[in-house]
């Protein structure tokens, strides 16, 4: 059996956390630190896609039930980078999508990322809450877009946080991701640079800004970090059998 340890408070300091000043909304992006799986998923992986022993990805996430006391069952995606949006249920099924919402204090929302960018959605009176999964394949589709319609609320009233995700120089692309992005906006053609094997270097984080402008949301933060180059992180380019990140997003029952 894996190593049951409990994740501690030094273990949660090392993930991420939104800045974008919303009360009454818990959110994180774990790293690789905490409960350690075996390689080459080492780290704190509940990814149960991607070969790792079944048993420590149960302990993980029992690991992490344990250390937030959530009174339900996450919701946990099968991602298939689409423009599906969930509601949120605490009946511990998976469901098929690659964003998530709750409108239900206590009732957590998850996903799982390895380069593609985990964008989090909070109303800014904490009423609602959503995760988006974006790799480039769901921002040409519109993930995003039918997240912020999926809310139902003012696109204004929204606080949006754009976790970690590979970087420009990191995310190298051919001419037919350009062309799905181009092809919907002329200006998006901003976010690729060239380079000298004749590919483009794509902006994961400015596309997903500027999908978001168009939305009609103005408060975005974050997009500072890069998997590929951070070892903090999972990364699917860097290595393809690996764990994955996990975003969780709820509204506090405390509040």
């Amino acid at each position: 059996m894996p190593d049951t340890r409990m994740l501690d408070t030094h273990t949660v300091a090392q993930w991420l956390q939104p800045d974008w000043g919303v009360s009454g909304v818990r959110a994180y992006c774990t790293t690789r630190a905490g409960h350690l799986s075996q390689p080459p998923f080492d780290g704190f992986n509940t990814a149960g896609h991607v070969g790792d022993d079944p048993d420590t990805v149960a302990a993980c996430r029992q690991a992490l039930a344990d250390y937030f006391q959530w009174q339900g069952q996450p919701q946990w995606l099968r991602q298939v980078h689409g423009t599906t949006v969930v509601e949120a249920q605490g009946d511990g099924l998976e469901r098929e999508g690659d964003a998530v919402i709750s409108r239900v204090p206590g009732q957590v929302c998850t996903l799982h990322t390895a380069d593609c960018l985990p964008v989090f959605f909070a109303a800014c009176d904490a009423s609602v809450v959503a995760l988006a999964h974006a790799g480039w394949r769901g921002l040409a589709a519109g993930v995003l877009e039918a997240t912020v319609k999926a809310l139902a609320v003012s696109p204004r009233q929204l606080r949006v946080w754009l976790g970690p995700a590979i970087s420009q120089p990191a995310f190298e692309v051919g001419d037919e991701v350009r062309q799905a992005f181009v092809s919907q906006d002329a200006a998006a053609q901003a976010e690729f640079q060239p380079n000298a094997r004749g590919r483009w270097q794509a902006d994961l984080y400015g596309l997903a800004r500027r999908r978001l402008h168009r939305a009609g949301v103005t408060h975005i933060s974050g997009g500072d970090y890069c998997t590929f180059y951070e070892p903090r992180f999972f990364s699917y380019r860097r290595q393809p059998r690996c764990g994955r990140l996990l975003s969780l997003i709820w509204i506090d029952p405390a509040q």
